[in-house]
């Protein structure tokens, strides 16, 4: 899957079927969409492509009110390669795209850029400064011939419209289960294994430790997870995502997962953490000596839960040549 960051210095993209999204949680509902961007490229002889946006337009515009995140971009990418899209669009969004009118942001970056032949745009579709671009503009760039438009309903279930903020609320109330139906799998978040202060090992409860670049992840608090990438099995653990009130207080977000019954040095490898069960929430502590019990009794439960629930099979994540970190 090729990715353009917009570097003058790339080679210029082949004509492409594009669509356009956040893509925050590759969901069942953005599945559809995808599914029929690849279809009418292979009809077409064209690129399957999408363009999404880093970071989301509400984190520039209202940092403290953004929505949580699902994904990583790492994770997004992958999502989107999973789905058959062969080429990506990886708008950032500052101040010279939010204030781009959305007649330029048509014929600068859809026409001259991505070389649109085929765009696919979901009902609530908006573009340009304002949100003034709609579905009239695009089908008077189309009546002029100057790409094909069509237009996908949404995806609903019996509880309404499938849809990234469903998935955020499911997350976020601690139902994995939900939030699988809606994604299509299993939730996770992979990352690469840094260093750490080593505090775990010295609890008796060494973790991976995986950064998590954004402030406001979709999950927080204790996990029962398996841990992807480490060999042929998913290695059974207890993980927390949080700030580490008790022994940080650097406001820095991080996923430690301790891994039962594991030993090696996984330093700089892609792993992927799938949340079965949420523990309990984050929660400060007194002593060192309190905490090492408060995961001793996480990780026994964790055990026991993963030891009843049956381990699922999750797609690939992105290769990691692509250098997406």
């Amino acid at each position: 899957m090729r990715i353009f960051r917009q570097d003058p210095a790339a080679p210029e993209p082949e004509a492409c079927a594009l669509t356009i999204g956040n893509f925050d949680g590759i969901h069942r509902g953005h599945r559809a969409l995808l599914k029929r961007v690849v279809e009418i490229a292979r009809q077409r002889s064209l690129i399957a492509a999408a363009m999404t946006f880093e970071p989301h337009p509400r984190e520039f515009f209202a940092p403290a009110h953004a929505p949580a995140r699902i994904a990583n971009l790492r994770d997004k990418l992958a999502g989107l390669q999973r789905a058959g899209i062969e080429q990506v669009y990886v708008e950032h969004f500052n101040r010279r795209l939010a204030t781009l009118s959305a007649e330029d942001f048509v014929e600068q970056i859809l026409i001259r850029t991505c070389r649109v032949g085929y765009l696919l745009i979901g009902d609530g579709f908006r573009c340009g400064a304002g949100r003034r671009g709609d579905i009239a503009l695009l089908r008077r760039y189309a009546e002029a011939g100057q790409f094909e438009l069509d237009q996908v309903q949404q995806v609903r279930d019996e509880h309404g419209r499938i849809s990234s903020s469903r998935i955020r609320a499911a997350l976020q109330a601690g139902d994995l289960a939900g939030a699988a139906v809606l994604l299509g799998h299993p939730y996770s978040i992979s990352g690469r294994v840094q260093h750490g202060a080593k505090l775990g090992r010295q609890l008796g409860f060494p973790t991976l430790n995986l950064r998590i670049a954004h402030q406001h992840p979709a999950v927080q608090g204790i996990f029962a997870v398996r841990v992807h990438r480490l060999g042929e099995q998913a290695w059974p653990g207890v993980a927390s995502v949080g700030l580490r009130p008790t022994v940080d207080d650097s406001g820095r977000w991080m996923l430690e997962a301790h891994l039962f019954d594991f030993s090696g040095s996984v330093y700089g490898r892609l792993v992927e953490v799938e949340f079965v069960q949420k523990l309990r929430d984050e929660a400060r502590f007194d002593s060192l000596q309190e905490l090492a019990g408060a995961i001793e009794r996480d990780a026994s439960r964790a055990r026991a839960i993963l030891a009843a629930t049956p381990a699922s099979s999750t797609a690939p994540a992105l290769d990691p040549a692509v250098g997406v970190d």
